[in-house]
């Protein structure tokens, strides 16, 4: 058996993988509140002998907890977090967690994101304001006042994204079911007016993009060779 052929296209299957991870980070470097995704590859011995082969494991995704850097945009709808927390909006498909801060107010009063899905408060309730009082002021706690009065508190939520965490939209996850909120935490806060940019550094990316490509085309050429050899070895022995 050319157990090296099948080492080697288990490191394709790897690259491959990468490939598609970095090239989404890259396309995301500009979406507001992104967080960069990974994998994690480990070895997968085959045999316990001195003969065992090493192949490469299918991978484990994971996500980048490096908080993006803030851009400051004067629209009293716009949020920022800062902390290692969360926004929880509704959606189709059910709750998505966020740190994309672009909100607007319905002319029902209701805030909700620029796709236009509800944000939440701290209980999973739709968020709703006077639409007649304006803009609301935020504290840092998310709490909203308008006209001096509270109206309602943006829900902040402690979510880390899982190695099974389903992308959703621009920049969300789907939890599945509402995480819990934040609460008493000083760390975790909000910052009105200022957006989060994405936290992925494009020059780092491009580079290892370029990498993980070099690198596939040397385990071609590898593989390439190691076929060519058993041929020439196979018509050696015909011979």
């Amino acid at each position: 058996m050319q157990t090296g052929l099948y080492v080697a296209l288990s490191s394709q299957m790897a690259l491959e993988r990468r490939l598609a991870t970095l090239a989404d980070n890259v396309a995301n470097a500009g979406t507001v509140g992104f967080r960069a995704g990974g994998v994690s590859f480990s070895d997968v011995l085959t045999g316990l002998s001195d003969e065992a082969v090493s192949f490469v494991s299918t991978g484990n995704n994971f996500y980048s907890t490096q908080a993006g850097g803030l851009q400051e945009t004067g629209n009293p709808f716009d949020f920022a977090l800062q902390g290692e927390a969360w926004f929880a909006v509704e959606t189709p498909a059910g709750p998505m967690m966020t740190r994309d801060g672009r909100f607007t107010m319905l002319d029902t009063g209701e805030l909700v994101t620029h796709e236009g899905h509800p944000v939440l408060d701290a209980g999973g309730a739709p968020l709703v304001l006077d639409p007649l009082a304006g803009p609301p002021d935020a504290g840092a706690d998310g709490m909203l006042l308008q006209n001096g009065q509270q109206v309602g508190a943006i829900g902040l939520f402690s979510y880390i994204p899982g190695p099974n965490a389903t992308r959703y939209g621009n920049s969300g996850f789907l939890p599945g079911n509402l995480p819990q909120p934040v609460v008493d935490q000083p760390d975790v806060g909000v910052a009105q007016g200022f957006l989060e940019n994405s936290n992925v550094n494009p020059v780092n990316e491009m580079m290892r993009l370029i990498q993980v490509q070099r690198t596939f085309e040397q385990v071609t050429a590898l593989m390439r060779d190691s076929d060519a050899s058993m041929k020439n070895a196979i018509k050696a022995i015909g011979s």
